[in-house]
C-alpha cells in the first residue's frame, strides 16, 4: 500500500448521458431515454469502476485506460451529462458507494453533480448529501421564461427558484448557476436583469457563458443563416463587459474566462482541466489523461451497454503537452508560469505583449483585458500546426 502522501491528486468524472429532452443547442452526448436503459447504463457504469480495482491485468478492457487507485488519491468528482439529476437517488448512490470501495478519497474533496431545475426533490438532495456529494450545479441559462422557451429548456424561472431553494433547505453550501448570453430574442437589458434576479439568491459561483451555434444542432439549422435573429456583436461584447462588471461588484472575482466566484468557491474540478491534472472518466464517451495519454470512451451506447467501453487512444507528444499547457492555463486570470516553455515561445510571447494581448507579472503571463475580449484568437496562437 502507497503513502498517502506520495498519492497522486486524481479527479474523477462520471457522465450520464440522458436527459428528459434535448435542447435545441446542445451537442453534447446526451439524450433521452428509457427507465430500463438508465439502469442498465448504471450497473455498466458500476462495473467500469469496479474494473480499476484490477488496473493492467486481466482481459483488454481491464487495460483500457488503465488507472491503479493505488497510486492516486481522488481531489474532485463530477457528475456530467446530460441531466444526472435525472437518474433515482438509489442509482446515484450506488454510483458514489463504487467510486468510495475503489479509490482513495481526500477528505476535502469537492464533488460535485448536474441539475437541472425541476428534476430534483428533498429526497434526492438529501441524498446527494448523504452519499458525499457536496457541490451542485444548476443548469439555469436565463431568468426570462421566453428565452428558456427558445432555448428549448423544459423548465420555467419559478421551477428554478424552487429547486434552488431546496436545495439551501436541504443544506448545499456550495451551489453553481449555469447562465448563458446572446440568446435568440434576448437584449443587453433582459441579461442585466437575469444577473440581478440569480445574484438577489446569492450563490457561490456563476458560470457566465455565451451561446455558440453548434453545427449539427437544430439551432444550426435555424440561425446559421440568420444571425440576424441573435444579438449584435457589439450587444454580445456589451452583455460580456457587464458580466464583469455587476458581479464584482456583488463580491464574484472571475477566476477564469468565463467563470466568477465568492471567495473560497472557485470551483477546483475545472480548475484542475485548465491545470492538466491527471483526470479519469467513467461512462459513455468520457475522457481521461493518466500519465499524457489521452484515452475516449466510445461514443456508442450499444457498444457500452454489452461492456464495450474502449475508444480512442493516444499518447501525447512534448508538442501536444506545450500546447495545452498554454491554450488551456491562460484561460485563468491568474494564467501560467510558461517554465521550460518559455525559450520556445519567447518570439510568440513577445509579440503579444506588444500588442498589449499578454502581460508578465512576478513570472507568471496571463490575458489583459484586451486579450481576454479577443481570447479565441489568442489562444490559437498557441497551436502550433
Amino acid at each position: 500500500m502507497i503513502n498517502n502522501m506520495t498519492k497522486k491528486p486524481l479527479e474523477l468524472y462520471i457522465h450520464i448521458p440522458f436527459c428528459v429532452k434535448k435542447c435545441a443547442y446542445c451537442d453534447f452526448l446526451s439524450g433521452p431515454s428509457t427507465l430500463e436503459v438508465r439502469e442498465a447504463y448504471v450497473n455498466c457504469l458500476i462495473e467500469e469502476i469496479c474494473h480499476c480495482k484490477h488496473a493492467g491485468v486481466g482481459d483488454s478492457d481491464n487495460k483500457w485506460a488503465p488507472c491503479d487507485p493505488e497510486n492516486y488519491e481522488v481531489v474532485s468528482a463530477f457528475f456530467g451529462g446530460g441531466t444526472p439529476s435525472i437518474l433515482k437517488p438509489d442509482q446515484i448512490r450506488r454510483i458514489m458507494t463504487a467510486l468510495k470501495e475503489v479509490f482513495c478519497w481526500n477528505s476535502d474533496a469537492e464533488v460535485t453533480i448536474e441539475a437541472n431545475p425541476g428534476t430534483v426533490d428533498e429526497e434526492k438532495l438529501r441524498n446527494y448529501l448523504d452519499c458525499g456529494i457536496n457541490r451542485i450545479s444548476f443548469g439555469l441559462q436565463s431568468a426570462d421564461n421566453e428565452e428558456l422557451r427558445k432555448l428549448g429548456r423544459i423548465h420555467t424561472w419559478e421551477e428554478f427558484l424552487d429547486s434552488f431553494h431546496q436545495a439551501r433547505i436541504a443544506g448545499f453550501t456550495n451551489i453553481n448557476v449555469d447562465l448563458m448570453s446572446a440568446l435568440p430574442g434576448q437584449t443587453v437589458d433582459s441579461w442585466r436583469k437575469t444577473l440581478e434576479k440569480v445574484l438577489e439568491l446569492k450563490p457561490e459561483h456563476i458560470s457566465a457563458y455565451s451561446l455558440i451555434i453548434e453545427e449539427g444542432t437544430p439551432f444550426y439549422e435555424k440561425y446559421e443563416d440568420h444571425p440576424e435573429l441573435l444579438p449584435p456583436e457589439e450587444e454580445e461584447r456589451q452583455m460580456y463587459h457587464d458580466t464583469k462588471k455587476i458581479l464584482h461588484e456583488h463580491g464574484y472575482e472571475r477566476y477564469e474566462i468565463s467563470n466568477y466566484a465568492r471567495a473560497g468557491y472557485a470551483c477546483r474540478h475545472n480548475l484542475g482541466y485548465w491545470e492538466r491534472r491527471e483526470y479519469k472518466g467513467f461512462g459513455l464517451g468520457s475522457a481521461s489523461l493518466l500519465e499524457n495519454r489521452r484515452y475516449t470512451n466510445t461514443c456508442e451506447l450499444k457498444q457500452y451497454l454489452q461492456g464495450r467501453i474502449r475508444g480512442t487512444e493516444e499518447e501525447l507528444s512534448e508538442q501536444d503537452i506545450r500546447e495545452e499547457t498554454f491554450f488551456l492555463g491562460l484561460r485563468k486570470m491568474e494564467g501560467i508560469d510558461p517554465g521550460p516553455y518559455r525559450a520556445h515561445y519567447e518570439k510568440l510571447l513577445e509579440k503579444l505583449q506588444m500588442q498589449q494581448l499578454l502581460e508578465e507579472k512576478n513570472g507568471r503571463i496571463s490575458l489583459t483585458e484586451y486579450g481576454i475580449d479577443i481570447s479565441n484568437y489568442v489562444l490559437a496562437q498557441f497551436l502550433e500546426d
